[in-house]
């Protein structure tokens, strides 16, 4: 048997561990679960507290760009409330606030995908499956949080709602294009969702000291239409623990008559006891050579330190990521393209100028171009497959540099390298898309200069619950997933 050594080291910020009942919002989304369902809180207690803190600090970090009137949502956990002492079935997120990404549909709320093109729109009619999932399993859904343009770009800004700031420090981003994961770490909501096609979920979970997962295509039921046929962008859970994202994970998934790729997928179960397992992790510093900031290098060799310091055993390997880049770019692109036609390059006013390149560059791809990138992908796959048929995991670091300032629309210099396109700086996250395994991003340490440095875990596909029960073990040793930040 094998037990891990929890890590003694200080670090900023004050650590939350035995939360009184004073402090609610900071209570793990299954604490508040289990509250409310056994009548220790009611909802109405929790969707209060949840409000003030929004009120107090969403102002000055702009992530929830849209929500229900206080009195309305109160109401909703007041309905609650009812259902638990009537003796109701009651769901895995009965009674939780949650907030939902704003470039997918809920019914009774608008959608901006935060674009010119589709602001002022009125409310949607239907929900998205997975956002009526949620529903279903108790769910409250309380507003949309902020994201850029078509999700494009790992850090949130757009022309309709502005730039999400980052909970750690204001004059930092958040991350994107999962703008959400700011409330999530600034405590305003136990529980967002999150979409990811090249770091969405994952670069933000790095820089704001939370959990994210990009799950296996299919296990959470994507939209209707062209893009239902395609795994490359995968919506899953953001939260502050790995346990009590796979709580949300089990309340997402299942099946969906109009997502074909999830047809006969089997809903996952929330964490157990943690594991006492060997942990064998294959490492890599860079991706196959990637630029990496001197502090990313230096935090994420700490972390090596640490699990090693308490009995992990880690072995540096290398990859073949060969042509992978301009596969996930082809895929990517060939998307956007999909999903919008030629209506960008027709009406380039109406969006972002790097959208209006993507879509012109995908609408000139030849079917050679299209075939190569299907079939590099499948090679990626099998590469993984094997490697973690020998590992439990592959670790890489999170993101190359610490949040960015908010001031600048991505990051173009990393090390010495320079980038003239916003996707080339998030090859960390994109080069392990095409590989189609679950990939969790979750906090690590903190670098030189004060700020969250995550780390991504991937691990065998299809088996997201296992993924976050190793990575609930390396939170354990790692000891710094309960650090806020330090907004008031």
């Amino acid at each position: 048997m094998t037990t891990l050594t929890p890590n003694p080291a200080p670090r900023p910020g004050s650590v939350t561990t035995d939360v009184p009942p004073a402090e609610l919002i900071w209570w793990s989304a299954t604490r508040m679960r289990d509250a409310v369902a056994s009548g220790e809180i009611t909802a109405v207690e929790l969707m209060t507290a949840c409000y003030d803190r929004i009120d107090a600090v969403n102002d000055r970090i702009n992530v929830i760009v849209h929500r229900l009137p206080r009195e309305q949502a109160i109401a909703l956990a007041r309905e609650a409330d009812r259902a638990r002492d009537a003796g109701a079935p009651l769901g895995p997120l009965h009674g939780i606030p949650v907030a939902i990404k704003d470039l997918v549909d809920v019914a009774g709320m608008p959608t901006s995908r935060g674009s010119r093109a589709f602001a002022g729109r009125g409310p949607r009619e239907t929900d998205v499956p997975h956002v009526r999932k949620l529903r279903e399993a108790g769910a409250l859904l309380i507003g949309k949080t902020n994201s850029p343009e078509f999700g494009v770009g790992t850090v949130t800004w757009n022309d309709v709602h502005g730039i999400t700031r980052n909970p750690y420090d204001t004059a930092r981003h958040a991350g994107g294009s999962t703008g959400g994961v700011a409330a999530v770490a600034a405590g305003m909501l136990p529980l967002v969702d999150g979409s990811d096609s090249g770091g969405s979920l994952r670069y933000p979970a790095s820089f704001c000291n939370a959990v994210g997962l990009r799950t296996t295509p299919g296990l959470v039921p994507a939209a209707s239409g062209p893009g239902a046929w395609e795994p490359h962008s995968v919506n899953g859970p953001v939260a502050r623990t790995c346990r009590d994202a796979a709580l949300m994970l089990s309340a997402m998934t299942g099946t969906d008559e109009l997502t074909p790729l999830g047809h006969g997928l089997a809903a996952t179960a929330e964490l157990g006891t943690p594991g006492t397992t060997p942990i064998r992790l294959a490492w890599s510093e860079d991706l196959g050579g990637l630029p990496v900031s001197a502090e990313v290098r230096e935090a994420f060799r700490s972390v090596r330190r640490t699990l090693e310091s308490a009995g992990v055993d880690i072995v540096d390997v290398d990859l073949d990521f060969t042509g992978v880049d301009r596969a996930w770019r082809t895929i990517e692109m060939f998307g956007w393209f999909s999903l919008l036609g030629r209506d960008p390059i027709d009406h380039p006013e109406k969006y972002r100028d790097d959208f209006v390149i993507n879509v012109t560059e995908a609408s000139a791809y030849t079917t050679t171009e299209l075939v190569e990138a299907q079939r590099r992908r499948y090679e990626v796959y099998v590469q993984f497959v094997e490697l973690l048929g020998e590992y439990d995991a592959f670790v890489c670091p999170g993101a190359p540099v610490v949040a960015p300032p908010a001031e600048v629309p991505w990051v173009a210099e990393i090390d010495g390298t320079t980038f003239d396109r916003y996707f080339q700086w998030q090859r960390l996250a994109c080069r392990l898309v095409p590989s189609q395994h679950p990939v969790l991003a979750m906090p690590a340490a903190f670098g030189a200069s004060g700020l969250p440095v995550g780390i991504q875990v991937v691990g065998r596909y299809g088996r997201d619950v296992e993924l976050l029960a190793l990575g609930e073990r390396l939170e354990f040793v790692l000891g710094v997933t309960g650090v806020r930040p330090e907004l008031g």
